[in-house]
């Protein structure tokens, strides 16, 4: 047991450097490690070794924690109405067989000689850019994911442009025809399920544009459900597809397109989640504006419940 004096100097090293939250009583913490409070309280007299340190930092209730990202920004008042919706639409999808897809962009990655969070087995030191301009790469990497609910099953499409609606379209597209066609012969519907914003944004004109495009080039009929605001860790992809291709990308420095697609195709899960990976050369465009012929003839139909966040593309115009 830590001696009185020696407990008197620990709660004055604290006081001096803890700082706390103004907004919540009893919330602190402090910025110095174990060894220099050890060192700071021989520096005031008093003998401590780390291990009594790490006793009173324990008695006191200060421990190590990392912040937790768990906060929303915001709520909205049809938030839980708009997840029953979206779980009534899902199950009743799946039931029937039809094809249900989550999709979104994954963080954008710096193509070039570039430190990357984690670590991997190396026989050499590896050694990257001291910064992380732009400017001193290859450009940046765009990868749009597209995970099948029923199959558990991932695609995801690189590209180096921007991350448009065109694009976002154009990647479900080449889903389509590589691996959903196959499964789905007789599908005459797709659910997306997506968050509400980027370049599936609820609002975006440009996308409902780009889904009535699809959705005849396809011809299938597409139904949209958005994820409320602040939910988009509520999509399945981001913890389904993409926290798993985070972790087999780990430490790997993408020196190029082909080894960004080459480590992410590797990711593999014990429920049996397969990932493939393309990429895709167009070059999309920002700063577009809708067609009048949209704006008139729109082939949107919206529900009647919750209409900003559920709609489909019809094909009456076929």
């Amino acid at each position: 047991m830590s001696s009185p004096e020696v407990e008197t100097n620990f709660l004055k090293l604290l006081d001096e450097f803890t700082a706390g939250d103004p907004m919540r009583v009893g919330v602190l913490w402090t910025n110095l490690s174990r060894p220099e409070m050890s060192r700071r309280l021989r520096d005031m007299g008093t003998h401590c070794s780390r291990h009594t340190v790490r006793k009173l930092l324990k008695k006191h209730g200060l421990g190590q924690r990392k912040a937790q990202k768990k906060k929303s920004l915001g709520t909205h008042c049809d938030r839980n109405a708009q997840f029953e919706n979206i779980a009534q639409i899902k199950a009743d999808y799946l039931s029937k067989g039809h094809p249900v897809i989550s999709i979104d962009t994954k963080k954008k990655e710096l193509i070039g000689n570039f430190s990357r969070d984690g670590t991997t087995f190396t026989q050499k030191a590896i050694e990257t850019l001291d910064h992380d301009f732009p400017s001193a790469g290859e450009g940046k990497l765009i990868p749009h994911g597209i995970y099948d609910i029923a199959r558990n099953e991932g695609h995801l499409n690189l590209n180096m442009s921007h991350d448009t609606s065109e694009f976002c379209c154009d990647s479900i597209a080449h889903w389509w025809r590589l691996f959903g066609c196959q499964h789905y012969p007789k599908a005459l519907t797709l659910l997306i399920l997506c968050d509400g914003g980027g370049s599936n944004a609820s609002r975006s004109h440009l996308f409902k544009e780009a889904l009535i495009k699809l959705a005849h080039q396809l011809g299938l009929e597409i139904r949209v459900a958005h994820y409320p605001p602040y939910c988009s860790k509520h999509n399945p992809i981001e913890h389904r597809l993409f926290a798993h291709v985070t972790r087999a990308c780990r430490g790997v420095v993408f020196h190029s397109i082909a080894i960004a697609k080459q480590f992410m195709e590797t990711t593999k899960t014990n429920k049996g989640l397969k990932v493939t990976v393309d990429i895709l050369t167009g070059v999309y465009l920002t700063g577009k504006k809708c067609t009048i012929d949209f704006i008139k003839n729109s082939d949107i139909a919206f529900d009647a419940h919750l209409p900003k966040w559920n709609y489909r593309v019809v094909l009456n115009h076929c």
